[in-house]
């Protein structure tokens, strides 16, 4: 029995019941001994949070052929991104180790009601978000494209397919392939024309010219184009197609309630004929390979098969990911280079405060300065071997009139930007404006000092725990110096001449410094911690798993294939080869829509032997049509009826000739399944019927489908309910395997082979039925006749439908 909507002491667990099944229900929707019509999972994805949600939401769409299974060790906790709700505080929790949480008997414990630390490290991190979607619904929401600068040790397929195509559709998806409606106003536009001229005047070396930048916004003006490079890129949707609403600030949650919601609805309930399944509560412990394949995902509730055929794809966060490639793929020849090449951001922080006459051109008559976000790409030029490396600068800014107020964000809605930032800051009146300057810069990749490796202790299910080491080469540190520095420039820039204030980040002893005017911030602010964001705090860990042409350089090919596993596959950051400046929200998603486009081959018809054509080859439905009660599928290369209310009939568009021969393929899936193959009848809304599935039976013939009909005109094989037929009925093949009906329709006499038997023999005489006296008629073309299946009562499939 389903397991029913569950309640707590304060609510009722709607939306968990009705995104994800339990691990039994989706272990019996593949156990063909229970159902003939079980099929097993095509495509089993671990973990269902930011880029496992939008792979399986993307393969829902492209293939309705494939089974899903999404395997996600946490529970659904938030519908959406916490910053569409309102005011619910459910932050991330700051950094800590596992060692430090033991030392307070907290370790195990849920922190922030769902965040969980899985590695040692010396380094603190957060840790992961235990929930379906993942830290999705937490991102910050700072999403620029990869420059071509940041890629050049990436595949250049993968590049070319990127750029090509799917950074564009990853852009619309997200929310950041158009301008921030929502942030405008009178401080927006005179900071971001005060940081275009000082850029442009060179007071910001560190800056990349403008004119060298793409532009990745639609329908900006050519005159705008370079003071628009300096927009946020913000993935929170403000517009959409009419009729529609749009996401907010994204997260990939919604997208995966969608598809689950949607393969519940197509089918009917019933757990066998679902697309996509999304578990819940499920920790993935080991891929079981043979014979270079996965056949076997083990978990702590049992073990799913992996068929012939099927894929399994490592969605789940880099470390985790990593962790998880160790313990499956020991033995594989680049097995040495697993873990290796971690990297995160470096990331800093800086907070002034400014007399609002700093910002020239802002009308001393404008009351309220509201918000702005504005974006600098930066880079720097190494001195160990003249490469460059990549960072940029976050801007927000907002005037209020609570002196009390240190929070640059504090009028922007709290979708946006960063919620690490939403308690940073505190004091701003409509006479002073905050403004908050967020470094982020890139990791050198391959760092020897950066990697993840197996800890020896076992984690609560008995495996091994990771162990993460995270450590700044001396480019790193280089590069960080710059980035402060180009945030200081940036500072003077807006403090335009005059002194300011330096606001500490948040901290119990956090305070506000007098700065005299061009005086650099960090004379009170040094490049050291607090200013900087410690290694494991930015939740962009990436690289372990990174992609490569070459399987002995790297761990998994430009496909996102590992180079030794024939169907085990990796996506996320953990593929990404160097990780530039951008959060990875954005070439995540590229990549997890990228891979469902190569999981989708183009299915091969079924081929119609010599004088036949082919009216339902396996691949497309488009000339079936439902008449009727119920619905079908088309799945597989199958068509399934799908019982409903009533009577139910789908039809094929295509009309038949005068006589003909019609083949075709069909299963039960119980020893009472009901259903049957209608020939000549006219088309279904001829008749004027309220149900017009019925004008199949008043004007047409149906050869029965049902073993046990009470007398043998109404078993299989005989022409329904039709008296005079010659009946030499067999009995069929049982429920699960397929049955061959051939129909010869000759003048008014009907013939019915099963499975190469002759069952039935009928003569009809033109005219005899008073009521119906155009039943059976030959097709003509002022009056086409057609062909159909029936859905009455159980689940009949068909296949290989043909006509001479």
């Amino acid at each position: 029995m389903a397991l029913l909507t569950e309640t707590t002491h304060f609510g009722r667990d709607i939306l968990g019941r009705y995104i994800c099944n339990t691990w039994d229900e989706a272990m019996a929707s593949i156990n063909t001994g229970a159902r003939p019509d079980a099929r097993p999972f095509d495509v089993i994805i671990v973990g269902g949070g930011s880029f496992g949600s939008v792979l399986a939401q993307s393969l829902f769409y492209r293939d309705s052929n494939k089974r899903i299974l999404v395997l996600e060790a946490g529970l659904l906790a938030v519908p959406e991104h916490v910053q569409n709700l309102p005011v619910l505080g459910l932050d991330p929790p700051g950094a800590t180790r596992i060692a430090d949480l033991r030392a307070i008997g907290q370790d195990g414990k849920p922190r922030a009601e769902l965040w969980g630390l899985a590695w040692h490290s010396p380094t603190p991190f957060p840790g992961l978000a235990y929930c379906v979607g993942g830290r999705s619904v937490f991102f910050g929401g700072w999403s620029p494209q990869l420059l071509d600068a940041e890629t050049t040790a990436w595949p250049a397929e993968v590049m070319a397919d990127l750029n090509g195509r799917y950074f564009a559709e990853a852009a619309e998806q997200i929310g950041t392939d158009t301008t921030n409606d929502f942030i405008h106003g009178e401080l927006h536009t005179a900071l971001r024309k005060q940081i275009f001229d000082g850029i442009t005047a060179g007071k910001v070396p560190a800056a990349i010219p403008l004119p060298e930048l793409p532009l990745h916004l639609a329908g900006i003006p050519p005159a705008k184009q370079n003071l628009m490079k300096l927009e946020a890129p913000l993935a929170v949707q403000s517009q959409t197609r009419p009729g529609c609403f749009p996401f907010n600030k994204f997260s990939a949650l919604p997208l995966l309630m969608k598809a689950a919601r949607l393969s519940y609805s197509r089918s009917g309930g019933d757990d066998v004929k679902k697309q996509l399944m999304v578990v819940a509560d499920t920790h993935v412990t080991r891929l079981v390979t043979e014979g270079g394949r996965v056949t076997r995902v083990e978990t702590q509730h049992g073990s799913v098969p992996v068929p012939p055929g099927g894929v399994v794809v490592l969605a789940a966060a880099t470390i985790e990911s990593a962790r998880l490639a160790f313990l499956s793929f020991g033995g594989i020849p680049n097995e040495g280079l697993i873990g290796k090449g971690l990297m995160a951001h470096l990331r800093s922080n800086l907070t002034i405060r400014i007399p609002r006459s700093s910002i020239a051109g802002l009308s001393a008559t404008v009351k309220e300065l509201a918000a702005s976000a504005l974006f600098v790409k930066g880079r720097h030029t190494y001195s160990q071997d003249g490469k460059v490396g990549h960072f940029h600068l976050q801007i927000t800014a907002a005037g209020l009139d609570n002196l009390d107020t240190k929070d640059s964000e504090a009028e922007l809605f709290k979708k946006i930007p960063d919620v690490d930032t939403f308690e940073r800051f505190r004091a701003a009146t409509d006479t002073e404006v905050v403004i908050t300057i967020r470094g982020i810069g890139e990791m050198e990749p391959q760092n020897p000092g950066s990697f993840v490796r197996l800890d020896p202790e076992a984690d609560e299910y008995g495996v091994q725990r990771a162990f993460v080491s995270i450590t700044p080469s001396a480019k790193d540190l280089e590069l960080w110096e710059a980035m402060d520095k180009a945030s200081d420039d940036v500072a003077l820039l807006f403090a335009g001449g005059q002194a300011y204030e330096v606001i500490d980040p948040p901290g119990p002893l956090q305070k506000v410094h007098p700065v005299a005017a061009g005086v650099r911030a960090q004379t009170v602010l040094p490049f050291t911690s607090p200013r900087r964001d410690g290694l494991g705090t930015t939740h962009h860990e990436a690289g372990p798993l990174w992609m490569g042409e070459d399987p002995t350089r790297s761990v998994t090919g430009p496909d996102c294939r590992f180079h030794h596993v024939a169907n085990a596959y990796a996506l996320g950051p953990s593929l990404f080869p160097s990780i530039g400046s951008p959060n990875p929200m954005l070439t995540g998603v590229a990549l997890a829509r990228r891979m469902a486009d190569r999981f989708v081959a183009a299915p091969a018809p079924d081929v119609a032997e010599a004088g036949f054509t082919a009216l339902f080859d396996g691949v497309s439905a488009g000339n079936w049509k439902m008449a009727g009660r119920g619905t079908f599928f088309a799945a597989g290369g199958i068509l399934e009826m799908v019982p409903g209310d009533g009577l139910g009939l789908l039809w094929c568009t295509t009309p038949t000739p005068a006589d003909f021969t019609l083949r075709l393929e069909w299963m039960s899936t119980r020893d009472d399944d009901n259903s049957g193959v209608f020939v000549r009848f006219p088309h279904p809304d001829s008749k004027g019927y309220e149900n017009t599935a019925w004008v199949g039976v008043d004007f047409g013939f149906e050869v029965q489908i049902d073993e046990h009909g009470d007398v043998p005109i109404h078993r299989t094989g005989a022409i329904y309910d039709q008296a005079g037929q010659t009946l030499t009925q067999i009995p069929a093949l049982p429920p699960g395997q397929w049955n061959q009906y051939e129909i010869r329709v000759t003048g008014q006499t009907y013939t019915v082979l099963l499975n190469g038997t002759q069952v039935t023999v009928f003569t009809f005489t033109p005219g005899s039925d008073a009521t119906h006296p155009d039943r059976g008629l030959p097709g003509t073309a002022a009056v086409p006749r057609y062909v159909g299946v029936q859905a009455h009562t159980g689940r009949v499939l068909f296949r290989k439908i043909r006509i001479r």
